[in-house]
Formats: structure tokens, sequence, C-alpha cells
């Protein structure tokens, strides 16, 4: 495994980037949103160090499990991060209830597992870039390198943001990030979910552990069935790595 050093210089490393692209910008500083997990626990440690003084987390309950925001308050009382909370509940309710009764006049089915976890991430990114807007702030996104390969992020949720300081991180880098930080084991430890819907896990909906992702990434051996379902993810996922393709139709000649 990795030393204190490493790690530590890693660190390092990461915080002057966030403050390098906070200076390209020309904005003051950096908003997360904390959920409770390690990965926005490592981003807020990282965003803490960059900017003092201008970071901030935003915990974003979505009739969220109780659970989710008392380890995020946890997360930033541990690191001292300024703290502001945004209640979605009845946002998300009305929404959803709104685009299901129209849907259903028009004699549609619903999925709605999927649908409306998919919304409570989307609402998420909403409320951060309004805090950052407000602020003059960059969004500080969370995925990881497994979740930015198998494209395991909502896109224009989760995945909407303005920088990744973790994507080139496996989940076992999180989490020795984590705990040189000074993260509590509760956080380092935490089983991964992105609080979609309740008994949600990460590892679950996948279908395959944080673990052979990491290896799979590493170039080690992992099981032929394994490698496959990787690659099908990132190649079903690729749209959303990239800008929306564009139709470029020839210009018209003036009159």
């Amino acid at each position: 495994m990795w030393s204190p050093e490493e790690l530590e210089a890693r660190i390092n490393q990461t915080v002057e980037w966030l403050r390098e692209r906070v200076q390209e910008a020309h904005a003051q500083g950096l908003v997360i949103g904390v959920s409770g997990g390690v990965d926005s626990a490592v981003v807020a440690g990282l965003s803490k160090r960059a900017f003092p003084d201008n970071s901030v987390g935003v915990v974003l309950p979505a009739g969220s499990n109780s659970v989710d925001r008392e380890d995020a308050l946890l997360t930033t009382t541990t690191l001292s991060l300024p703290t502001m909370e945004v209640d979605l509940t009845h946002a998300h309710q009305d929404i959803l209830a709104s685009v299901k009764a129209a849907l259903s006049v028009q004699g549609y089915t619903f999925e709605e597992k999927l649908s409306q976890g998919n919304l409570k991430a989307r609402l998420r990114m909403a409320a951060l870039y309004t805090v950052a807007n407000a602020l003059n702030y960059l969004v500080v996104g969370t995925d990881n390198a497994p979740e930015s390969y198998t494209g395991y992020f909502t896109k224009y949720g989760d995945g909407g943001v303005d920088i990744l300081p973790l994507a080139s991180l496996t989940k076992a880098e999180v989490r020795a990030w984590a705990a040189q930080l000074g993260l509590p084991d509760k956080i380092v430890n935490r089983v991964p979910t992105a609080g979609l819907w309740e008994g949600q896990t990460d590892e679950q909906e996948m279908g395959v552990t944080y673990e052979l992702i990491d290896r799979y990434l590493l170039g080690k051996e992992v099981p032929e069935a394994i490698q496959t379902k990787i690659e099908d993810m990132h190649h079903r996922s690729e749209h959303k790595r990239q800008v929306p393709p564009a139709l470029a139709l020839p210009k018209l000649t003036e009159l």
C-alpha cells in the first residue's frame, strides 16, 4: 500500500491543481455536495485545504435516509467545513407527481425507481450550481476512476460539475486519502451508495464490486465475465463522457 508520505504528496498535488483551476476560471472558491459517502468526504477535505476560507459543503436531502444526512454532517464537522443544507424533498415530490400525472394522461407507463433517482441527482446539481453562481465558486465533482470509466453517474446530475479531482483514483485510493485526511472510520469504510432510493448500494446496482473494477483498471487479472461487463458498461455510457453531438449542416448561400 501507500506510505503516508506518498499519500500526502498526491493530496498536496491535487490541492494545488484545485487552486489553479479556480484561478483559471476567475472564481473565488469551491462548492461540494456532501452526501455522507467517502468520495464526497475526500473532495470536501481537499477543497477545505485548497480554500480554507472559500469552500462550502452543501447537504442536499431529498426524501433521503437520515443516516446520509448524519454522515454528511459528521464529515463537514470533522473538517470544520462551512455547511448549508438545502432540502429538496418537496421539489422532488412535486416534479415527480407532475410528470407521472402528465404521462398517465397520455397512457404512458412510468418506471419510477430509476427515474426518481435520476431526478434527485439532477435537482442536486441544479441546487449546487445555484449556490455556486451566488458565490462565484466552482462545483467540484466526486466521481472516482471506476465511476468515470463505467459511467456510474447520472448524466447532468452528479456528472454535471466543473472539475473532477478524483477521476484518476481507484476506490481503494479514495479510502486511503480519506484516512490520510483524518476522516472518521465510519466515513472511510462506509458502504458506497448514491442515496437514490432506500437500500440502494452502488455495487448491487452495478453488479460488480469496486475492488474488481479497481483491479481491471490497474491492468490486473479479473475473470473474463467481469472484464466483459466492465467494458460493456464503458461503451454503453460513452455518451455521458462526451459533449452532445451537434449536426453540422452546410451553410446556405445568402440570397
